[in-house]
């Protein structure tokens, strides 16, 4: 039924479980699991207004795609321990439901498993968070938010 499917990583508990969800689903069924982290890209414009600095600045940019990488190869160990094969990850810069829609189409993703709320989610908030919102809107394939 699934070939691939995409599992939206940002390192909350939610992703994680979310990440399980397409565990349980691969051990249904031959498919492959793509993890993809995305991270806020930031433009040297909004690096050069901050107050202090640093002697030695990283570019945000850099810093946070490392931290992403590190969430998608912490995100894969993960996966491997809990009996996952076929596991790929990505990083990726700019708005999370935008990018994560536009990558689960040109991968021909066939199912895209969010998590309820990510990192930035405020627990007394809304039922779901804006990404997870906004992907199940505008997603093409159908979209389980776990």
């Amino acid at each position: 039924m699934f070939k691939r499917i995409l599992v939206a990583v940002d390192g909350s508990k939610s992703s994680f479980k979310a990440m399980d969800k397409a565990i349980e689903l691969q051990k249904l069924m031959d498919t492959e699991i793509y993890l993809l982290c995305v991270y806020k890209h930031h433009s040297l414009f909004e690096a050069s207004l901050s107050i202090g600095r640093p002697e030695a600045m990283d570019i945000p940019d850099k810093v946070l795609s490392e931290y992403a990488k590190d969430i998608v190869n912490h995100a894969k160990e993960k996966a491997k321990e809990k009996g996952a094969v076929k596991v790929r990850g990505f990083v990726k810069a700019g708005r999370p439901s935008s990018v994560i829609v536009k990558f689960a189409q040109d991968k021909d993703v066939d199912l895209i498993v969010v998590g309820t709320r990510g990192t930035h989610s405020d627990k007394d908030g809304m039922l779901l968070g804006s990404v997870s919102h906004r992907v199940a809107s505008k997603a093409k394939c159908p979209v389980l938010v776990v």
